[in-house]
């Protein structure tokens, strides 16, 4: 999981939690659990994270997999996400001046 970054709150302190191991238990599922970073709080929590939906078919699908395809409005809250993360070619060029 290196290289990610979980933006989730302690649900006490509401500060930064970590992931501190995650398990597979199958292709689509993994128990994660998380630590919160406030050494003053120091809960720990166990979740999930499961892939659901397909938004984007593979160009190599596995076939033991079969997921829904994703409906407009979740393709559509998947563009825009993406979108609102991009830096527009003007904003690079200002941002270097």
């Amino acid at each position: 999981m290196s290289g990610s970054v979980y933006k989730l709150k302690c649900p006490d302190c509401q500060q930064a939690m970590r992931v501190r191991n995650s398990v597979g238990q199958h292709l689509l599922l993994r128990s994660i659990y998380f630590q919160c970073t406030n050494v003053n709080c120091g809960s720990t929590y166990r979740g999930q994270m499961e892939i659901t939906h397909v938004i984007s078919p593979s160009a190599c699908p596995n076939p033991e997999i079969n997921l829904p395809v994703a409906d407009a409005t979740i393709r559509q809250a998947a563009i825009q996400r993406e979108q609102s993360r991009q830096m527009d070619i003007d904003d690079l060029i200002s941002h270097g001046q």
